[in-house]
């Protein structure tokens, strides 16, 4: 039975869930967002944008300062106060940009695999595929720990390539609009865990997590939190839960932030 007693915490994703879609804007979960904020519960934002971007995005919807997990869990920024921290300001997961690119090169070079990673076009271009202006789509382009991509060729190839990389270390999953491209010791479920192991010791008391959000991406990081709102997405994939339990998740009716309050206010009330 959740409590709202406890102390809490939210890990939130953001595209589709405390961002809409299309827009990006933030503003009908301003309301939760400030009440969060005066009550101490931490907001943690959790997605596949870049470190730079997420940086700007905290600022912008005021949460600077606090954690967040960057690349899907490749990048794990700490709190701003953690300046004692042997990882601070940020912990990389596995293998850096580079090297995961390199090997993605090779691969479309030797076995002539379709793709087009962001590091092949140009800003304007990414611009254009993702709505972002030019200032959020350069920040996008900062990859320090994944590759993003969209694929081009058959699912029979795809499956022959996710393969691949597995054999070599390396994750492939699908977000909400393109696939990303990581170390397997990377993901939100690990970070996720890492910052509550962190905020344990710090605290000296756990947190009761809420996790939100929308993408086939997200299920890993619903399924590390205590309690989860899938939010209504317009991806066909959906998202997947080990723990599906309706005392555990709430399923929302809306999308975007609309969503993301519904399901805020599922399990703190009005």
């Amino acid at each position: 039975m959740f409590d709202p007693q406890q102390p809490l915490v939210i890990f939130t994703d953001l595209d589709g869930s405390l961002l809409d879609s299309h827009s990006y804007d933030w503003q009908p979960a301003a309301l939760w967002l400030m009440r969060l904020k005066q009550q101490h519960v931490p907001v943690i934002l959790c997605s596949s944008k870049t470190a730079a971007e997420m940086l700007l995005i905290q600022k912008e919807i005021g949460l600077e300062g606090r954690p967040f997990i960057a690349e899907n869990g490749a990048v794990i920024q700490l709190d701003a106060q953690w300046r004692d921290d042997e990882s601070w300001p940020r912990l990389i997961k596995g293998a850096p940009h580079a090297e995961i690119l390199s090997v993605l090169q090779h691969l479309r070079e030797r076995d002539g695999y379709k793709f087009t990673t962001i590091s092949d076009v140009d800003e304007q271009v990414f611009s254009e595929w993702t709505g972002l202006d030019h200032k959020h789509a350069a920040l996008a382009r900062l990859q320090e720990a994944s590759e993003t991509l969209i694929w081009r060729d058959s699912d029979e190839r795809m499956a022959a390539f996710s393969a691949k990389l597995q054999q070599l270390g390396l994750r492939f999953i699908q977000g909400a609009r393109f696939w990303h491209v990581l170390d397997e010791q990377s993901g939100k479920a690990q970070a996720v865990s890492f910052l509550r192991r962190r905020m344990l010791q710090r605290e000296g008391h756990d947190r009761l997590a809420i996790g939100l959000g929308d993408g086939p991406n997200d299920a890993e990081l619903l399924d590390a939190t205590d309690y989860a709102v899938v939010i209504k997405s317009l991806s066909r994939a959906g998202v997947q839960l080990q723990n599906d339990d309706p005392q555990r998740v709430y399923h929302t009716e809306q999308r975007g932030p609309h969503g993301w309050s519904e399901g805020i206010n599922h399990f703190l009330g009005g």
